[in-house]
């Protein structure tokens, strides 16, 4: 790597903070504009793995447009932070939010795209002093085209990015997922856009301006059968809890609730066949290939269920599993995180917070041999770190607290 290209990264640079939430990405300092869940959900992703995160929001009483602290949500969205309050109405304000800007390596935000800019906090702006920024905007249909002043929210995108359309019951209307699938995506792809950022960013010593949006994840998020339509023609339509192509996938009734199975090619649809004592349905000419039980699956699935019923779902996902056939248990939430494996994942983590006190927060799915990730410190207090981040900046306390007479803190 050339001089020229080398970049120093600035590990303490606005004063201090508790221990990272891991080594992997201590050293980088990022702005969190972000509100309400995409964002917030890709700025979470660079706090658990170690960045120096700063929580700008408005000089309030502390709400969070997405709930109040102390809830669920906030708590598990904003650890691993710090926090200042900034009025980016006030040119006090936008001065402090420039200084900090000029520091930066990562800025993330999700306001309406012209929001920024009538702000004077859009890329091209706050690039001109930092060439090595990476700027990462997140929206609900894109930063520009037709359709980009449209607020964004999750299940719209899932209807428009035609989610809806191939979830719940045949016969039964659309359905949304039950998780807001589409702000997640594009938070988590927002955060893989920083990543790909900074690692192309030791290169070249350059940042750039990261785009994605509800819509674009959600699309993207339709996989095979998008390409099913781009390739093919064929549109998908709703298939309930029948898995659209590997039959027979789905929900069966047992005799103490109902259990997922999964016959996904005919080496396992033989296994299947041992296993529930029905071995003449190998040879059965409307059963025998998976594309002779695609327009037999009703009657299939009927008999399939005559004979799960007979016994309960321990014993079905037991004795399937033990020959050979994906099968699981469906269990609510509790159920999920009681269950001996995701006890062992350890994915439900201790904190100690603010407002609720000892409680638990959902960990990072990922694990890392040397640089782990944890929960190092719960969600920040509206503007409690605004004293040592402002000293660090040079402000007196004496103007520190005058900012905040003037409602710029």
């Amino acid at each position: 790597m050339t001089k020229e290209n080398e970049f120093t990264t600035y590990a303490g640079r606005v004063g201090e903070r508790a221990d990272p939430a891991s080594e992997a990405l201590k050293d980088y300092l990022v702005l969190d504009l972000t509100r309400v869940r995409s964002g917030p959900t890709c700025v979470r992703q660079l706090a658990d793995w170690g960045a120096d995160v700063i929580k700008v929001e408005a000089p309030v009483d502390g709400a969070e447009l997405g709930g109040p602290r102390a809830g669920p949500d906030f708590q598990n969205l904003h650890r691993n932070k710090r926090s200042l309050t900034l009025n980016l109405k006030s040119e006090a304000g936008r001065k402090i939010f420039r200084q900090l800007a000029d520091k930066a390596d990562v800025i993330v935000e999700n306001f309406r795209p012209d929001v920024k800019k009538r702000l004077g906090i859009d890329y091209d702006t706050l690039s001109k002093t930092n060439s090595k920024l990476i700027y990462a905007s997140i929206s609900g249909f894109g930063q520009d085209g037709p359709l980009s002043k449209r607020p964004g929210f999750d299940q719209i995108a899932q209807g428009m990015g035609g989610l809806m359309s191939i979830t719940g019951a045949p016969g039964e209307g659309p359905m949304r997922v039950g998780i807001p699938i589409a702000d997640l995506c594009a938070g988590l792809f927002a955060a893989q856009g920083v990543m790909i950022a900074l690692l192309e960013r030791a290169h070249s010593g350059k940042g750039q301006w990261i785009q994605t949006s509800l819509l674009q994840a959600q699309l993207f998020m339709l996989d095979f059968q998008a390409a099913r339509y781009l390739m093919d023609g064929d549109i998908a339509k709703q298939a309930g809890n029948n898995h659209p192509t590997s039959i027979p996938t789905g929900v069966f009734a047992t005799s103490d609730g109902y259990m997922n199975i999964a016959v996904a090619g005919e080496e396992i649809w033989v296994r299947f066949a041992n296993e529930m004592g029905r071995v003449d349905w190998v040879n059965d000419p409307r059963y025998k290939t998976n594309a002779n039980r695609s327009p037999n699956r009703e009657m299939l699935n009927a008999e399939i269920n005559e004979i799960t019923r007979t016994n309960t779902t321990a014993y079905w996902v037991e004795k399937l599993n033990a020959g050979g056939v994906p099968a699981g248990e469906i269990n609510n939430i509790g159920e999920a995180f009681d269950s001996a494996q995701v006890k062992h994942l350890g994915l439900a983590q201790p904190v100690s917070s603010h407002e609720r006190g000892e409680t638990q927060l959902v960990g990072q799915p990922i694990k890392m041999s040397r640089t782990p990730s944890q929960i190092s410190a719960p969600p920040p207090l509206a503007g409690g770190n605004a004293d040592d981040i402002l000293s660090a900046l040079g402000y007196s306390l004496e103007e520190i607290e005058n900012l905040r007479q003037i409602g710029a803190i």
